[in-house]
């Protein structure tokens, strides 16, 4: 039986030529990302800003602003609703009573939940999440010290296991990454919200890049020992394509176990899901193009200094040739 092979043995890709169309385009996708974060902001959800939050089923896909009118009308503050995955579930969200307390928080749900199941007969009430302002500042804060946390301990490492390069190449990439996830989530803001499961998937994005990173950075590292006379672009083109395999066939995996997830787990796990799609993607194109490549414009170059075991100057290189 032959094994499932995604990248052809010998594989010799000339991605260190593309390096400059790579960063080229890096550039126009971060600073739209960085537009549309600014300007068309996210969809925050209940866990950040605070309030309630209702889910109401329908028998059929309802008129969102059918819906806007007839909550407006109960007079319990500003309404934001929306439509996810499931055209027939609604997302109200509702700001909390002014008393705060549990009991007022379940009288506003009845009020609301009992009013739309009259004036929309066949919906259902489904769930309801509530949480205050000083809870969502404080989810606030500890997300982003979570983030900075990790993207700086991840740098550490590359620089103390490298060089600094590696690091400033590994520092660049992840928040490239990042700045695709925001940028996704605030084109899709009507259709996604920013709650502790995109947070959740963010960090797993980073810890998924930073370890494509890490193979490919140690394979570098180790070619650079190996063939010092080569030319920088020959070592990192040689390196990438000899975890080409790798990479695609963790990426091809694990990107079946998300569609699957996505189809399969329901609209509460979609947000999830589609971040982890998207980061798994861009992940990949980062560690290839952006990380790797990066490591050129900084002037990394190959160790002068023989290795003891290793390959002597001059000696026949193993693997795929690469053509200058």
């Amino acid at each position: 039986m032959r094994l499932l092979k995604l990248v052809p043995d010998n594989t010799n890709l000339k991605f260190v030529s593309l390096r400059k169309w790579a960063f080229g385009l890096t550039l126009i996708l971060s600073l739209l990302a960085v537009g549309l974060v600014a300007f068309r902001g996210l969809n925050m959800g209940v866990d950040f800003v605070g309030g309630v939050l209702i889910e109401q089923n329908f028998a059929t896909p309802p008129s969102i602003e059918a819906v806007r009118t007839e909550v407006d009308r109960l007079g319990v503050g500003e309404a934001s609703i929306q439509s996810f995955s499931d055209p027939k579930t609604l997302s109200i969200r509702l700001p909390l009573p002014e008393s705060g307390d549990e009991g007022a928080t379940n009288r506003l749900v009845k009020k609301v939940s009992d009013d739309i199941v009259a004036k929309f007969p066949g919906s259902t009430f489904s769930k309801y999440d509530t949480i205050s302002g000083k809870v969502s500042d404080e989810l606030i804060t500890k997300g982003l010290l979570a983030v900075g946390l990790s993207i700086l301990g991840i740098a550490l490492f590359a620089v103390v296991r490298f060089e600094w390069q590696f690091g400033v190449s590994t520092i660049v990439a992840i928040v490239h990454d990042l700045l695709m996830t925001l940028g996704f989530f605030a084109l899709m803001r009507d259709y996604f919200e920013v709650d502790l499961n995109i947070v959740a998937a963010v960090l797993t994005i980073i810890s998924y890049s930073i370890n494509d990173k890490i193979v490919i950075d140690d394979r570098i590292r180790e070619n650079m020992r190996r063939y010092r006379k080569m030319d920088m672009r020959e070592i990192i083109d040689l390196s990438v394509n000899e975890t080409l395999p790798r990479t695609v066939m963790t990426s091809v995996t694990i990107l079946l176990a998300l569609v699957a997830m996505l189809v399969l787990g329901g609209h509460v796990l979609r947000g999830f899901t589609a971040a982890m799609i998207l980061g798994i993607v861009v992940g990949t194109y980062s560690s290839i193009y952006v990380s790797s490549s990066l490591l050129i414009t900084l002037g990394l170059r190959a160790d002068p200094a023989p290795r003891k075991g290793g390959v002597q100057d001059g000696a026949e290189r193993v693997g795929p040739k690469v053509e200058r």
